[in-house]
């Protein structure tokens, strides 16, 4: 049983001094904050296993959960650990069209075989056409806080099923025990120096590994404050997030966050207080240096300092986090020479440096080759490089990144295959790194690369030189790579009208892949860029619906063959 996260919900006594002072305060459509206590969150969360085990749930049973963040949301996650079950976070509709939405979302059901689905009763229509695609005769059960409190059951072995953020009808959930989730919680709070006192701010999915655990779980873990938004809140005003490190001293992020508030919010970060912001863990998709860097200037004056950011490294099937910096010292950046890149071969550094201070504006040559350290590995995690085979990399070769240790979880559930590959107690990734001075740099996917001209080429990189020739913002555009009969290929996804910079485009890509490859450029408005709900580019997905002539008001600029291969 995890005594951190099951422990407080048992009645805690009334002379718990400030445990009933503190709580989350989720924000309200109003502008303003909904606080609830731990004491009131503990006794929802026994009525509604109450409801559960009424309902036939028993101990080590899936349930699903299907909710927006909110106290319905939170109290059905310890409702469901309070009766002994596992819990699996189904991400609530946001931007898919629904047809795509319930078959990605049956996809989840049909895997869980859960023994009941959670809803509020406004989603209760679309929660049961998700179960009728699954093939489920069950109805969803609406929440409500008004069912017999028991006493928390103790649970089986698997704490939750987390599905990675794909875009297929197969996705695919990552089996994560209690161990694995109380090592990696403990990793955390180490590299984070979680204080008596300190909170916790942020507006991630719950149904995301960062979310949950890396911004719920770790503060709930010591009974902390937690101030939560919900991802669309966020959208509409940043500055409502960055107001709560007024208080509030950690949170994670991706890079978009930061670049995002940036943009919206320009000089207008200055008159915030950000003075109790000591940590902030920036990852789930390829760290741009300089999008940092300009966050950084920005918010200088209301007491932001680089330091505050801690690049890392992690994954679902490594329950969230591999690697995370501890140094209060700003983090090293280096500048490789991509074109000769070399799977299992020595990277050429060209430049070593340090995120810039807010005094000083980095030169404008863009992010071409540019890579931030991710730190080193957590305690009692393993993390190395290898080859094709399997067999460790010296320091300074790249290859594919091998994890190692307690939060290495057990496998997908239901026999499902991916990428990432289980194998001998670690975890192969599927992601391609390379160590230098004790820092992991993470250069992305390995299967977000193709081969040209007898080297790997990263769709990052593709998407950097874009990004440096045009003025494209790096989220407004995607570069799909294509490997098949027909031969290679490249299509260029950008959210802005055709104009001159389409020309720049292409010379660049066609410098970097050589006369064989293929190039497509499709410009489009807004929404062009279909992303997963951790903000990576759909690429496969994005592909098929460009090949079936499903895009919407696109324009496909220039195409050289089209060919039958599959994207990577």
């Amino acid at each position: 049983m995890s005594d951190a996260l099951l422990s407080w919900l048992t009645d805690p006594p009334r002379t718990a001094g400030d445990l009933h002072g503190r709580g989350i305060h989720l924000a309200d459509d109003r502008g303003g904050w909904e606080f609830h206590g731990y004491p009131e969150l503990a006794a929802s969360a026994r009525r509604v296993a109450g409801s559960l085990a009424a309902q036939g749930v028993r101990p080590g049973d899936v349930v699903c959960v299907l909710l927006p963040t909110g106290f319905p949301c939170l109290s059905s996650l310890f409702g469901v650990w309070a009766a002994g079950a596992t819990v699996c976070l189904v991400p609530p509709p946001a931007f898919a069209a629904e047809a795509e939405y319930v078959e990605h979302t049956a996809g989840i059901l049909r895997q869980t075989e859960a023994a009941a689905t959670i809803t509020a009763e406004g989603l209760a229509p679309l929660a049961a056409r998700v179960l009728a695609a699954a093939g489920s005769d069950r109805e969803p059960w609406i929440w409500r806080d008004d069912g017999d409190e028991i006493q928390p059951r103790e649970p089986g072995a698997l704490a939750l099923l987390q599905f990675t953020s794909g875009s297929s009808s197969r996705p695919r959930g990552v089996r994560v025990t209690w161990a694995n989730l109380e090592a990696n919680l403990a990793l955390i709070r180490s590299a984070l120096g979680w204080r008596a006192g300190d909170a916790g701010a942020s507006w991630l999915p719950l149904h995301h590994d960062m979310g949950l655990i890396g911004c719920l779980l770790t503060p709930v873990s010591v009974r902390a404050d937690l101030w939560l938004m919900r991802p669309e809140q966020f959208i509409r005003d940043p500055a409502r997030w960055l107001r709560c490190f007024a208080v509030a001293a950690h949170t994670a992020a991706p890079p978009f966050a930061f670049e995002y508030a940036a943009r919206r919010l320009g000089d207008r970060l200055a008159d915030l207080d950000l003075s109790a912001w000591r940590n902030a863990i920036v990852g789930a998709e390829p760290i741009n240096p300089r999008a940092l860097e300009h966050f950084a200037r920005l918010a200088a004056p209301a007491g932001f300092s680089p330091s505050v950011y801690l690049p890392s490294y992690g994954l679902a099937e490594a329950t969230l986090a591999v690697t995370v910096r501890t140094s209060d010292a700003p983090a090293p950046t280096v500048r490789v020479d991509t074109g000769t890149l070399r799977f299992a071969g020595p990277v050429t550094i060209e430049e070593e440096g340090e995120f810039a201070s807010p005094a000083r504006t980095p030169p404008d040559d863009g992010e071409e080759g540019r890579l931030i350290g991710c730190g080193g590995p957590g305690d009692g995690v393993g993390a190395t490089v290898v080859d094709d085979e399997g067999r460790p990399l010296p320091d300074g070769h790249l290859g594919e990144i091998e994890v190692t240790g307690p939060s290495v979880t057990s496998g997908y559930h239901a026999g499902r295959t991916g990428s990432t590959r289980f194998v001998d107690g670690g975890i192969r990734t599927g992601d391609a790194g390379f160590f230098h001075r004790g820092e992991l740099f993470v250069l992305g996917r390995m299967g977000d690369s193709l081969k040209a001209r007898g080297r790997s080429v990263y769709m990052e990189d593709l998407e950097a030189k874009v990004v440096s020739a045009t003025g494209i913002a790096r989220e407004k555009c995607a570069v799909v790579g294509v490997e098949g009969t027909g031969g290679t290929s490249v299509t260029l996804f950008a959210e802005k009208a055709e104009g001159a910079w389409v020309e720049d485009a292409t010379l660049v890509l066609r410098a970097a892949l050589g006369d064989d490859v293929a190039i497509t450029v499709v410009t489009g408005r807004s929404g062009l860029i279909d992303k997963t709900s951790s903000g990576k580019p759909r690429r496969r997905h994005m592909w098929e619906e460009l090949r079936a002539g499903r895009l919407k008001d696109a324009r496909v600029l220039e195409t050289a063959h089209v060919t039958t291969g599959r994207p990577v």
